[in-house]
């Protein structure tokens, strides 16, 4: 067996065994979704307090340019405009249309094409947010154990931040675990694979868990002061040995408190 194929075996193995992992989470009851983000904030205020910035099962790590945002709910009919590198996110009229450009290279020629895709949104209420770290400040991320992880693999539309009707059913679950819970700050996070840039997955990701954070507060009447968003883009697969991997595009949730 060559070595090419050999690495190709592995990748595949190491696939199904993430994969695996990260379905059996979704499949986790209310109860134990519920002892899962206790331990959760038991190993984030050891983490907090050892003064070692990790313990079992969690290591805490200082990402630049990233900040937690707390979540609102506000009414608006303002027009917003936020840019990046390479995607404009433009909310108008009840839409939002996402727009990025992408680079197809074949064996001698390479096309340059720009997709557009319209979200509608759901009603005229929205999530606002406000900064609940210092923006000078780096942010601090839990990276926790694979087998610590709580994530939703959501499947948003193509460069879509809308949650489908069809995808709210996973929530259900979470709801009744955040209701039933004593859990006083739940973070979302937002993860993408490594297809496009760097500047375009963050600002999808963020966008990302802040949909979830808003169906969270208007479907199930949770507290907005209990959630708060962060986009992380590709930073943390949690399939690293294939960055493209289906898995890695998830909402993840960590109990802080």
């Amino acid at each position: 067996m060559s070595f090419s194929i050999a690495r190709l075996l592995m990748l595949a193995l190491f696939t199904a065994l993430f994969a695996s992992r990260a379905a059996a989470q979704e499949d986790l009851s209310v109860e134990a979704l519920k002892k899962l983000f206790e331990h959760q904030r038991e190993v984030f205020s050891e983490a907090q307090s050892n003064g070692l910035g990790a313990t079992r099962g969690l290591k805490l790590i200082t990402v630049d340019d990233v900040t937690a945002e707390a979540t609102t709910t506000a009414n608006t009919e303002a027009t917003t405009t936020v840019t990046a590198e390479e995607a404009t996110t433009v909310t108008t009229e009840g839409t939002t249309t996402v727009a990025t450009e992408s680079t197809t290279q074949t064996d001698s020629t390479t096309t340059n094409t720009t997709t557009a895709e319209t979200i509608p949104s759901t009603d005229d209420t929205v999530v606002t947010t406000a900064a609940v770290s210092d923006p000078n400040k780096p942010l601090v991320f839990g990276q926790l154990d694979p087998e610590l992880q709580v994530n939703l693999r959501i499947k948003f539309g193509f460069d879509s931040a809308a949650l489908s009707a069809e995808e709210t059913p996973k929530l259900a679950k979470m709801c009744t675990v955040l209701k039933e819970s004593d859990l006083n700050l739940i973070r979302i996070v937002g993860h993408t694979d490594t297809s496009g840039s760097d500047a375009y997955n963050e600002r999808l990701s963020i966008l990302r868990a802040k949909e979830v954070a808003r169906h969270l507060i208007e479907n199930c009447g949770i507290d907005p002061k209990r959630l708060e968003t962060v986009g992380l883009g590709e930073r943390f697969p949690f399939n690293a040995a294939d960055p493209k991997a289906e898995e890695n595009r998830r909402v993840e949730f960590q109990a802080l408190s």
